[in-house]
């Protein structure tokens, strides 16, 4: 299913069960985040709060909070559907007749018709505040942990162009709330929208910024996704919900919006500004501390008349953005294996916080292949900001934490199975001594072959003979053991 907007997503969840109204009066500082936190860890509904103390617009949050309501956010029965639709994509049959070649022109054409589709009118804008009408704390913006440095926007699409290619692109990137009309904006180094400022920078130019909040979850996710920078978020967008995104141009900016947004904020990051941003409690489960970073002027606010402000809380896992980084772990799983086809499977544990443990299955072929896959994967875009990869065998279940660590206890040996390098690390990373750069760790936790060194011989796994496996499962009532 295709949603509109956030309020068909609200809709259809309610219907199946999967959103609880919540009518009294909450305060948006800590309150709606414990209640939310319970609520999360226990894999319940998505809560809409229709009371907020200081505003008259209700907040919804947990709208990605379980497998199944994610998968059916993006339209798909289960993340492993839209990666073969990814996978299918990237591996077009090359046509070697004119009759292959008229076979592929329907598949070409749909990829056409997931572009963008620019519109001249949108609920987005049936209120236009200007000037001195412009504040920030009319949406019930909260504040999430007690020693967060003010309150949070958590869910904003971040729409900016490249100053010399006007290339679009959105990000999600926190907004601390300074003001009624200034915000931080946390670019980290490696984004592309920090990118797209450092040029502006550089060119004594102000950066013209567009946040839309509150969207149809395929578009909310594809501000997540890890895209090349070539690669437009909307198209991404366009091709999960199966239809193009309809797009609006700003009122004071020159950038175009999803026009089924809740609200739209519109202005500019200045050039040459930076002001402290933070504490804020983080996807790691820790503090993230304050820092300089670039500060965002809201010149314009539109929204719908009956505008809902979608938020969310990030923090000791697991949390509602574990599952969102469950989905980018199988959706672009196959764009990794077109580099790497060696890789069998992946899993990136929600304990590790995605960025910071990765677990692979290789079907080895030649000696040092994990060392190989090992270095491959910290160059491989955001992952090259994982800290621990694990490298196994084909057969190794990489989803089964148990297996895994018996696997790395037996067959590593740290001496010789260890691979230390320094690298980029991600902006969040606190154990780093140096911001920005740190130590990364490679572990081959797969069989070792006499080419590798390994002159003794490798023993076999214990496992029972077929027969017996067959002959208890048969017989397995009559022991009256359960």
């Amino acid at each position: 299913m295709a949603f509109r907007d956030l309020h068909h997503y609200v809709e259809e969840l309610e219907k199946r069960g999967e959103l609880k109204r919540v009518k009294v009066e909450v305060d948006p500082e800590l309150e709606i985040t414990e209640i939310a936190d319970r609520v999360i860890k226990k894999g319940g509904p998505a809560l809409l709060f229709e009371r907020v103390k200081g505003s008259n617009i209700p907040l919804v949050i947990n709208l990605f909070g379980t497998y199944e309501r994610t998968c059916f956010a993006l339209g798909a029965e289960s993340f492993d559907d839209i990666a073969e639709r990814v996978k299918e994509l990237i591996e077009p049959e090359v046509p070697t007749t004119f009759i292959q070649k008229l076979k592929m022109l329907p598949k070409l054409k749909k990829l056409a018709d997931f572009f963008p589709k620019t519109v001249s009118k949108a609920k987005c804008k049936e209120i236009i505040l200007k000037g001195n009408k412009v504040d920030l704390f009319k949406p019930p913006i909260m504040k999430c942990w007690p020693l967060d440095g003010g309150r949070f926007i958590t869910l904003p699409l971040v729409f900016t162009k490249d100053p010399e290619t006007g290339e679009r692109n959105c990000g999600m990137y926190r907004m601390q709330v300074f003001d009624k009309k200034t915000t931080g904006m946390h670019w980290h180094i490696h984004k592309d929208g920090a990118r797209h400022f450092k040029k502006a920078e550089q060119m004594g130019k102000d950066l013209p910024v567009a946040v839309a909040l509150g969207c149809d979850p395929a578009v909310i996710y594809s501000a997540t996704a890890p895209l090349p920078p070539d690669i437009d978020e909307m198209l991404f967008a366009g091709f999960l919900r199966g239809r193009p995104v309809e797009m609006v141009k700003a009122e004071t900016v020159n950038i175009e919006v999803p026009a089924n947004a809740e609200i739209v904020l519109e202005g500019y990051v200045k050039a040459g500004k930076r002001r402290i941003e933070g504490p804020f409690g983080d996807h790691t489960g820790y503090y993230s501390m304050e820092d300089l970073y670039p500060v965002f002027h809201v010149t314009c606010i539109t929204m719908r008349n009956d505008a809902i402000y979608p938020s969310t809380i990030v923090g000791k896992p697991p949390m509602e953005d574990c599952y969102l980084g469950k989905a980018t772990e199988r959706i672009f799983l196959p764009l990794i294996k077109k580099t790497l086809p060696e890789i069998v499977d992946m899993n990136l544990p929600i304990e590790g916080v995605f960025h910071n443990v990765a677990i692979i299955s290789i079907k080895k072929q030649f000696p040092g292949h994990a060392r190989k896959v090992i270095n491959a994967v910290w160059g491989l875009g955001q992952m090259m900001f994982t800290k621990f990869v694990v490298v196994v065998d084909e057969w190794v279940n990489v989803h089964d934490l148990k297996e895994v660590l018996w696997r790395i206890g037996n067959n590593v040996d740290p001496a010789r199975d260890v691979v230390v390098q320094t690298g980029p690390v991600d902006v969040l990373n606190h154990a780093s001594t140096l911001p920005n750069f740190g130590g990364k760790m490679g572990i081959d936790a797969t069989k070792k072959w006499p080419e590798e060194g390994y002159t003794r011989e490798w023993p076999p796994d214990i496992e029972m003979s077929k027969d017996v496996v067959e002959l208890v499962t048969r017989r397995w009532k009559e022991y009256n053991i359960d």
